[in-house]
């Protein structure tokens, strides 16, 4: 009777527990020249970059009070998909692999790559591709420590700052 009785009340708590699955996610490969990691691109759909790429750890949503719109996150691969802005960003702390090695590259050292920028600023390049706009930007030693890209131009690009 013990036993039915511990049984009986353990119950209700072993029902709550479940199995749970670890969503993995393939390493990224950031393709500079064509404009996209993992082949999403910067004008997926929030649900698009989720279901490509499911081990986000935030993200954020349109009713959200977010000035910047719907977005998703990988902060721990330091890569962030704006959705609602329509381009991707990379940090400095990226841990997948880009087709171009810009991380840490001196700003002189780009044209080999790139070619010449459309607009120049102090601490940032916005380069034309085929795609649409690579922007670079540099740290005060003058080297690439945050890349964007998106499909659109640089005079409809709006960057979430």
């Amino acid at each position: 009777m013990k036993n039915l009785l511990l049984a009986l009340f353990l119950f209700p708590f072993a029902a709550q527990a479940q199995l749970r699955t670890t969503v993995v996610c393939d390493p990224f490969y950031a393709d500079i020249l064509d404009g996209n990691v993992n082949k999403v691109e910067p004008d997926f759909s929030a649900a698009r970059v989720k279901k490509a790429l499911p081990c986000f750890t935030a993200e954020v949503k349109t009713s959200d009070s977010s000035a910047c719109g719907e977005a998703v996150f990988y902060r721990d691969r330091d890569i962030y998909f704006y959705t609602g802005r329509g381009y991707i960003e990379i940090g400095e702390k990226f841990t997948g692999k880009l087709s171009i090695p810009l991380m840490g590259a001196p700003r002189t050292g780009l044209f080999k790559w790139l070619g010449l920028p459309k607009l120049k600023d102090k601490q940032w390049d916005a380069f034309g591709t085929a795609y649409g706009t690579l922007v670079l930007y540099y740290n005060k030693a003058g080297k690439v420590n945050l890349i964007r890209f998106s499909k659109k131009s640089t005079e409809t690009l709006s960057i979430c700052e």
